[in-house]
């Protein structure tokens, strides 16, 4: 029931969280940048005034789906941020240049974040056969109760591990993109007070997931080894 209780209430903050960030971005696509640069143009350039040039600008399908990819090198714009020229493309645009800097200087939460990639997937993979192991005959695998509770404990310690050290990660590029814009006179004042405060809803998403993985953790810690004398 306290599980049920824990996913309700992150599930809710995460739909206001999420229906905030969409209105502002709603909000802030429409103001027109004074320098009538769009999102793609933004990035190229701060790629350029950071000195990395193997790093390619495309435009993929979708809405707030921009990201940046560390594998092929490419910083990946929604169609909304790659054509648009206005305080909200702007932020993302130059929000995921931020983790191609990263990138590019080694940051050390960057690569902390990627070595837990596949640990946090093969996480996924034993907390999804625990739980269908549970469904058929309680704990199936035939392991005792203990031990089944340092895999989940240890899996999902992972889990959120990973969601925690991403808040430095996400945290430092909106600050990169926000000192680079500001200096840059890519954004007057006001446009700039409009990025931050997109970003800042951007970074919410991230700082709700990071508190349920810890709720959730500690309920399994609490479930499995909080009745020990």
């Amino acid at each position: 029931m306290l599980l049920i209780l824990i996913v309700v209430v992150f599930a809710i903050a995460g739909m206001v969280v999420s229906s905030k960030l969409k209105s502002k971005f709603r909000k802030y696509s429409q103001t027109a940048l004074e320098a009538n640069l769009s999102g793609a143009e933004i990035a190229k350039l701060m790629l350029a005034d950071n000195n990395i040039h193997d790093v390619q600008v495309v435009s993929v399908e979708g809405q707030l789906t921009d990201h940046y990819n560390p594998a092929n090198k490419t910083v990946n714009l929604s169609p909304d941020v790659y054509y648009g020229r206005n305080a909200a493309a702007a932020a993302v645009a130059s929000h995921e240049c931020g983790h191609a800097v990263q990138h590019a200087t080694q940051y050390a939460w960057l690569n902390l974040r990627s070595k837990l990639v596949p640990l946090q997937n093969v996480s996924g993979k034993i907390l999804n056969i625990v739980l269908i192991a549970s469904l058929f005959g309680g704990f199936a695998l035939g392991l005792p109760y203990e031990f089944i509770g340092y895999i989940v404990v240890g899996a999902y310690g992972i889990m959120t591990l990973f969601t925690l050290v991403t808040l430095p990660v996400e945290f430092d590029a909106s600050n990169r993109a926000l000192a680079w814009v500001k200096n840059r006179n890519i954004v007057t004042s006001s446009e700039y007070a409009m990025s931050k405060d997109a970003l800042t809803w951007a970074a919410m998403t991230y700082v709700v997931a990071a508190l349920a993985s810890l709720a959730t953790l500690a309920y399994y810690i609490f479930v499995f080894f909080g009745n020990r004398d």
